[in-house]
């Protein structure tokens, strides 16, 4: 009797896993890494952060002259997006931040963490709860990740209150409700200073 089941089908390089889509080719990061840009372009999650704080740690070493960061990142872990405001705090070079594509949940904290920010015209923020991605456990254990969780819920709220100016309350309320803001009504909620054309 044939067994089928025992036999894996024929590989095809479909199979094997993409790189993550916030890597560039080597010499891409080299010629932005001369020009002190940074790209952070989709999920921001441990590793992206890493190598992002890294990045923008060594500028910072090199020099004083503005880095320059580009935001396109609907989402992000909270622990991830605090490795990366921490390094934002750490620099002494002033940090530009220009919104390319929508900015949202956690990732409005990094964007919010750079000294001076603008967006280009039909860039997006969504102003929204970050997602809980507890690995589960015993009650203990989920009892302590929620408690985690709500204090950097509560931290968020205030990187984003003191870079806007509008009070607490109401950036609760907006991340709660989910609010989208254009890059035009964001000027007028203090989350960006003016829209760039380039």
């Amino acid at each position: 009797m044939e067994h089928s089941l025992r036999f894996r089908p024929e590989w095809r390089p479909d199979d094997d896993p993409q790189p993550p889509q916030t890597q560039h080719a080597p010499w891409l990061d080299e010629q932005l890494f001369g020009r002190r840009m940074v790209f952070l372009r989709g999920m921001i999650e441990p590793e992206m952060a890493g190598r992002a704080a890294a990045t923008l740690l060594a500028l910072d070493a090199l020099g004083t002259e503005q880095i320059t960061l580009h935001l396109s990142a609907e989402e992000g872990q909270l622990a991830a997006v605090f490795t990366l405001v921490d390094a934002l705090d750490a620099v002494h070079a002033p940090v530009h931040a220009t919104a390319v594509g929508q900015v949202g949940g956690a990732a409005i904290g990094v964007f919010c963490a750079a000294a001076t920010r603008t967006a280009f015209a039909h860039a997006r923020f969504r102003l929204s709860e970050p997602k809980v991605t507890s690995p589960g456990g015993t009650a203990d254990q989920v009892v302590a990740e929620a408690g985690r969780y709500l204090r950097d819920l509560e931290d968020l709220v205030l990187r984003i209150a003191a870079a806007t100016g509008q009070p607490r309350s109401r950036i609760e309320d907006d991340l709660s409700t989910g609010r989208v803001l254009s890059a035009e009504e964001a000027v007028g909620y203090g989350l960006i200073s003016s829209i760039t054309s380039r």
